[in-house]
């Protein structure tokens, strides 16, 4: 079986694990891994490593952490000495210059978290929830200069439970996504795969989260805030105000109440707030600002909202 020599990888979070302990038990001759200078981290700011580098180190692979790539003349003279057959890039953070795509025979492989045209950008799981997507996919491409716009190589189908969030999809995308990745060599390697171009026309985006897109709209209908709420998981979340302070809800449902808009109804102990088009969701856990999550039976009891007392004001 033909194989490809000589790989470059660079990758920084949780999703970019799976492939590379896949290239290693594959068998891929993995000569260098790229990934984010170690960040501080929790109370005591303490520098923490990447999940890329704590694995690459497990492994027994060698780490470069440059803080910047672009005209990096060390990195380039490293690549130069490796001449990897193929970079591969799975959330990797950094923009791939010029330089290094052409540098490999192969390019630069990247794994991307949807169907390509389809949420292009830094968030696509997230945005694919938030949407309401019922399928979404990973996609190996041909990185090149554009933002998610290279050749498709292959596409892997997923599809999106009615529960899920993004911390639940996000390890099944990132377990097929190394899967494809194999594939995707292995094909490259044997000349198997012809590159698809983009449709453009087709492509839609998924830009870099901000709190904001957490704030919850009660214009839009229950279903549409609810599956806002699990796409927005852990960061930003979905939050509101109630009685002038914030209030974060962290675990909800449509449900079939009817209630006004942007206001609270306690029923049997239950809270449900009133969302657009008439539709309504019942909140199940909420967190007041500066205090823990608790359940709505406790909120209910705790803070006795009256009838028809408003969100979001």
């Amino acid at each position: 079986m033909a194989q490809l020599e000589n790989l470059v990888f660079c990758g920084t979070p949780q999703f970019a694990v799976p492939t590379l302990e896949k290239l290693a038990e594959a068998g891929f001759n993995v000569r260098l891994v790229l990934t984010q200078p170690d960040r501080p981290k929790g109370r005591g700011l303490g520098l923490v490593a990447s999940p890329v580098k704590q694995t690459a180190l497990r492994l027994g692979l060698p780490v470069y952490q440059p803080e910047k790539i672009k005209e990096n003349a060390e990195l380039r003279a490293r690549l130069n000495e490796i001449t990897p057959a193929a970079i591969i890039v799975v959330g990797y953070g950094r923009i791939i210059p010029g330089w290094m795509l052409q540098l490999p025979k192969h390019g630069n492989i990247n794994l991307h978290a949807s169907l390509l045209p389809k949420y292009r950008g830094a968030a696509p799981i997230q945005w694919a929830i938030a949407n309401g997507e019922p399928v979404t996919g990973v996609t190996t491409m041909r990185i090149d200069e554009g933002l998610d716009t290279g050749d498709i190589l292959l596409q892997k189908e997923l599809a999106i439970l009615d529960e899920d969030t993004s911390e639940t999809l996000s390890p099944r995308l990132a377990a097929i996504g190394a899967e494809l990745m194999i594939e995707t060599l292995r094909g490259v390697a044997e000349g198997t795969i012809s590159p698809q171009p983009q449709k453009n026309e087709q492509a839609t985006l998924a830009p870099i989260l901000k709190k904001e897109d957490g704030r919850i709209d009660f214009s839009r209908t229950a279903q549409e805030i609810y599956n806002r709420l699990r796409g927005f998981q852990p960061w930003p979340g979905a939050f509101t105000t109630f009685r002038g302070k914030t209030l974060n809800i962290t675990a909800a449902k449509p449900a079939a109440e009817v209630v006004p808009q942007a206001h609270l109804q306690v029923k049997d102990n239950r809270l449900f707030v009133g969302c657009g088009k008439s539709t309504a969701l019942e909140l199940l856990e909420v967190q007041p600002e500066g205090k823990k999550r608790i359940s709505a039976r406790d909120f209910i009891h705790g803070y006795r909202p009256e009838a028809g007392e408003g969100v979001g004001e």
